[in-house]
């Protein structure tokens, strides 16, 4: 039987240690709370997220290990530049967060639902007018190809989800995120936990002890609360690419 602290209500910003995590499922470390901008930023700054299904409370966790991607090494590739070729596509930064995350939460073929559910929609929106959620977009004219959202502590950026409606848009939202915050001095982007395809764009595991270290050195670090529309003349943008490797 699996036995989980259930948070308080009265102190938002209080969580358990993330040390104390199971194992399995691993990184599962408490129930209950809420998603208020309080207690989500406060999560975020300890290594610690929410994930949780329809008719499951909210479930707050810090897997072992972490999932990153390095600002540094997130850069556009030939095949990246090569699937680029001839599309008219443009970035933007928090043009539109809102679609971009309801893109993110519409299931995928074979999904048979989602995580990103109406009340973390709700939450993170709050969050985005708020200045500490923010969103990059792809476009192609008028129509929403691909973007990114996350949420940003101090210089530490926790990316929530990534969606395409063409093939590399999503990868270009994420090579564009980097880029902008590698020019901000910013190290890091975390993607939670690892599967195929945010091994294949390049990230990278580490013990969750390494994570906590780097999350609150970063966590305390002056950050960029407010819009981000203005950094969209810092972005990268497809015709700009430059091949690496």
């Amino acid at each position: 039987m699996i036995r989980l602290p259930l948070l308080d209500p009265v102190t938002p910003e209080r969580f358990p240690d993330p040390r104390s995590a199971l194992h399995e499922p691993n990184g599962l470390l408490a129930f209950g709370g809420d998603l208020s901008p309080a207690r989500l930023l406060a999560a975020y700054a300890h290594g610690i997220f929410p994930w949780y299904s329809e008719g499951e409370p909210i479930l707050w966790w810090s897997p072992d290990p972490r999932c990153v991607f390095r600002t540094e090494v997130l850069r556009v590739n030939r095949s990246l530049r090569r699937q680029l070729r001839g599309k008219p596509w443009r970035v933007s930064v928090d043009r539109d967060f809102e679609a971009v995350i309801r893109a993110c939460a519409a299931p995928r073929d074979g999904q048979a639902g989602t995580w990103i559910l109406p009340a973390m929609i709700e939450a993170y929106v709050v969050l985005h007018r708020l200045g500490h959620a923010h969103s990059v977009e792809v476009w192609d004219g008028a129509r929403l190809v691909g973007g990114v959202y996350g949420l940003a502590v101090g210089q530490l950026f926790c990316g929530e989800s990534m969606f395409s409606a063409e093939s590399g848009g999503s990868r270009l939202a994420l090579v564009a995120l980097a880029d902008l915050l590698r020019q901000w001095g910013w190290p890091l982007i975390d993607a939670q936990v690892a599967n195929a395809h945010t091994l294949g764009l390049g990230a990278q595991e580490i013990p969750r002890e390494r994570y906590l270290h780097e999350a609150a050195r970063l966590a305390a670090l002056p950050g960029r609360v407010g819009s981000w529309a203005d950094a969209a003349t810092l972005l990268l943008q497809p015709g700009a690419t430059q091949a690496t490797d």
